[in-house]
């Protein structure tokens, strides 16, 4: 999961991107208003943390501006999406800051100083509702997946996975069934200027395959990799386990 983090001081932005990568987000940091749109703009995130007080104005109209664009046409991974989860972290208190930002399109709402294990608990359950979800764990079949604390079960057994194996199969799962191109699961793995290897998401569909089995993760030849749903049908010629 990618989070893209709102805040000009730089002590707590740099204490929420450790938090953040350590529950396995990819994560990326804007301090004015600007720099927040134009990233926007040209990546896909699944998740913003929004601080209201920057330089360059309120952290509200951002929110207004992202809650009034048109969703990009389909087949697109143009950006932004206007229904993103957004959750405020500001120091402003009052019930009718609160009040202001929920009505303004916020998902939620964290006052500072707050804890981090609840910060990221309000994120889980704002991706949960954002997928649809409102079991705390993600079931496929036999496969349990545990977003709280990063676990894997198959069959009732543990699974090890590494972080981005992780971050991939959290990825499809709530995707499923979309197919999601290797632009957009590069996206979602790894932040703006970490290093990334041209056959990355390769490598680690393939070490997910070995452990969950090849026909979990499917591939669609020049598109890209997707879970099916659990009752889809076989679809013979157009995508494969390769």
């Amino acid at each position: 999961m990618r989070a893209l983090v709102v805040e000009d001081d730089t002590g707590i932005a740099s204490g929420l991107t450790v938090s953040l990568r350590q529950a396995g987000y990819a994560v990326d940091v804007c301090q004015t208003l600007d720099a927040a749109w134009a990233a926007l703009s040209v990546e896909p995130f699944d998740v913003m943390l929004l601080d209201l007080g920057l330089p360059d104005g309120d952290g509200l109209d951002l929110l207004a501006r992202l809650r009034r664009q048109r969703e990009p046409a389909a087949g697109h991974d143009a950006l932004p999406h206007s229904d993103m989860p957004v959750l405020i972290m500001t120091a402003r208190d009052g019930v009718s800051d609160r009040i202001s930002g929920l009505d303004s399109g916020a998902d939620d709402y964290i006052v500072k100083p707050f804890d981090a294990n609840e910060l990221l608990a309000r994120l889980r359950a704002m991706l949960r509702r954002a997928s649809g979800r409102s079991k705390p764990v993600i079931e496929h079949g036999d496969l349990v997946l545990d977003p709280a604390n990063r676990t894997v079960e198959r069959a009732g057994q543990p699974v090890a996975l590494g972080g981005r194996e992780f971050a991939l199969l959290l990825t499809l799962l709530q995707a499923r069934p979309q197919v999601l191109s290797k632009s957009r699961l590069e996206s979602a793995l790894y932040g703006f200027g970490e290093s990334l290897e041209s056959n990355a998401i390769e490598v680690h569909v393939h070490h997910l395959r070995r452990k969950l089995g090849d026909a979990l993760i499917k591939t669609v030849r020049g598109v890209g990799y997707f879970i099916p749903r659990e009752d889809a049908p076989p679809a013979p010629g157009k995508a494969d386990a390769a």
